[in-house]
């Protein structure tokens, strides 16, 4: 068989034959939005890096023996921002992010900014109910409204328990006053780097969820040594092999039904790009194995 001569631009670089629609059993949704930043720049361009640094990612996973090159997983296009509001934007991927859960697809989202999670749950819960919903994040994102907007990216995580899902939150750094009393209001579990990160204690965060289970990746959640292009980093994150223990034990305990990748600033740092590339192919491999 000939070598071929161009490397397809899709996320790991899959031929047509393992990367097409109708077979897929996993969609890759690159949603390039950024609205409500609040301090570094960049996330509009974390999926083009997210998709460019996988394409360099080897496809075999050693933890789940599975090879990502056998997919089948199919990298839909880019979804259009809204650029009217992050309200707008909510309703929009509720609507394309549907489509696909309604065909049967697991989906992943690359963002991005961290608000976009809000309508890729709205779409999950249509198709699955009630979620619990892990949040790996420095920040807890808990707050009513922030410079003026509640579907800030610091608002997210409110909306979602508004809507009546459940959120355990992971490798929190940091929050304000209002998200602690608003966690304890609502008996939210907040697993603290400063207690929790380097200790196999991390794991009970898997006994926390209940149900179907929709993962969200900040990428400032980890540790600026492993992921430093973000728009609000934090020391003292979570280190990448605790990371993927705890995602190890999340699909192995529970049905994980959907996932996203966030808050990746794009600024040709090719560390950061390729750790958040491996992370995506990591929940990927995670996602095939337990299908």
């Amino acid at each position: 068989m000939d070598e071929p001569e161009l490397i397809p631009p899709n996320f790991l670089g899959l031929p047509a034959e393992t990367s097409a629609y109708a077979k897929a059993r996993v969609v890759v949704l690159p949603v390039p939005f950024e609205a409500t930043t609040s301090y570094g720049a960049g996330t509009r361009g974390g999926p083009d890096a997210i998709l460019a640094a996988s394409r360099q990612v080897e496809t075999f996973d050693p933890e789940t023996g599975r090879d990502l090159a056998d997919g089948p997983i199919h990298t839909h296009p880019s979804v259009a921002p809204a650029l009217g509001s992050p309200a707008a934007m909510t309703d929009r991927l509720t609507a394309v992010a549907g489509r696909l859960y309604a065909d049967g697809k697991w989906v992943l989202a690359l963002g991005g900014e961290h608000s976009i999670t809000l309508g890729l749950v709205r779409a999950a819960a249509k198709k699955h109910g009630r979620l619990s919903v892990l949040q790996l994040d420095a920040h807890a994102d808990l707050r009513d409204s922030y410079e003026g907007s509640p579907y800030s990216h610091a608002c997210v995580m409110r909306r979602i328990v508004e809507d009546g899902h459940r959120t355990v939150h992971v490798g929190i750094r940091n929050a304000c006053r209002e998200e602690i009393q608003f966690a304890e209001a609502h008996g939210l579990p907040i697993f603290w780097a400063s207690k929790f990160a380097g200790s196999d204690a991390l794991l009970e965060a898997a006994d926390a969820l209940e149900g179907p289970v929709y993962v969200t990746v900040d990428v400032d959640g980890l540790d600026p040594g492993v992921i430093r292009t973000t728009g609000t980093p934090e020391p003292g994150g979570l280190g990448w092999w605790e990371t993927m223990r705890l995602l190890e034990r999340v699909f192995s305990k529970h049905r994980v039904v959907g996932a996203d990748v966030v808050e990746l600033s794009a600024q040709g740092d090719a560390a950061s790009d390729f750790a958040a590339a491996r992370l995506a192919a990591k929940l990927v491999a995670l996602a095939l194995q337990s299908s």
